[in-house]
């Protein structure tokens, strides 16, 4: 029989906590092959509790020494995975909150030009059937994914983005990247989405879309070379085929009346 009588808080608040990390590790592998690796390393975590409860010594110190020496194996194999998780960590709703109490907002005003021209430049790019990536940074800076590309750090304008992403341009290829109300780089290269749950009609520009917005709180707008079309992904979700005044009205959501969305 277990002993109820000494359970203790700090007992249930190390169970939520385990349980709240393999929550959101499943979240963040769900549809992708590193998953299914994760699932047999608990499977032979598991193996080893239940070795060690039953007292079976030699197969319990073969499996320990399996996880001790897997251990470095996996960081090496897992550093990918393991960065984004813990991107997306960082940018969960709780870190934000407290984040957002010791560093300066900006005035969200500042963000109408932006909005603007972004929203303008896709509407004209979608007419012509223009291929376009345009990342628009929150909190998380991106500085690795602009250590990527050319550095402009240039105003935000419809005519710059439209010249940009125009194909015969040098600068057409990869991502624009845009940071404190400045397109800070373009040509960045962004990392693409495992997932194994994305259509396959979905090109590059849409999968560095989800992947970039799903281990970040950063914004993407998409415009596809084949379809001409407009999408916004954010948070990992993809919204596809959306006017130029939804997508106006989705980044103002996003940029200029965050509390009254949320």
């Amino acid at each position: 029989m277990f002993d109820f009588i000494q359970f203790r808080l700090t007992d249930l608040i190390d169970i939520f906590l385990v349980a709240f990390i393999l929550y959101e590790l499943y979240y963040l592998l769900k549809g992708t092959t590193a998953l299914k690796i994760f699932l047999g390393i608990a499977f032979v975590f598991l193996a080893y509790i239940a070795s060690s409860l039953l007292h079976f010594t030699l197969f319990s110190k073969i499996i320990g020494q399996v996880i001790s020496v897997g251990m470095i194996a996996l960081i090496i194999v897992f550093q990918p995975e393991i960065r984004s998780f813990l991107l997306y960590i960082g940018n969960r709703r709780f870190f934000k909150i407290l984040n957002g109490r010791f560093i300066r907002k900006d005035d969200p005003q500042q963000f109408v030009d932006d909005i603007d021209a972004i929203v303008s430049a896709s509407k004209r790019m979608a007419s012509s059937s223009t291929g376009a990536l345009i990342i628009m940074t929150k909190e998380a800076p991106l500085d690795d994914f602009i250590a990527t590309g050319e550095k402009i750090d240039a105003r935000v304008s419809r005519e710059l983005i439209e010249n940009i992403f125009f194909k015969n341009s040098p600068l057409h290829d990869g991502a624009m990247i845009i940071k404190e109300h400045r397109i800070a780089a373009t040509r960045c290269i962004l990392p693409l989405s495992k997932s194994e749950k994305i259509s396959s009609d979905l090109g590059l520009r849409h999968r560095s879309a989800i992947g970039v917005t799903s281990t970040t709180d950063a914004i993407a707008i998409v415009v596809s070379e084949q379809t001409g079309t407009i999408s916004l992904c954010k948070e990992g979700v993809i919204s596809r085929d959306i006017s130029p005044i939804v997508l106006k009205q989705m980044l103002t959501e996003e940029f200029i009346m965050p509390d009254s969305k949320e």
